[in-house]
């Protein structure tokens, strides 16, 4: 059986810091948009899935 999550790089908004995570992918088909600390920019940023 197939796994139903997908390992995904989250990019931030203000900077070229990386998330590593994964979703599942039949409840988010779309990309993922998150609020998470950016340590460079030192603040909370919009970070966007990227291919």
């Amino acid at each position: 059986m197939a796994s139903k999550r997908e390992n995904i790089i989250l990019q931030s908004s203000k900077s070229h810091f990386r998330y590593s995570t994964s979703k599942n992918k039949t409840s988010t088909p779309g990309r993922m948009t998150l609020k998470k600390y950016d340590p460079i920019v030192r603040e909370r940023v919009e970070f966007k899935e990227t291919k």
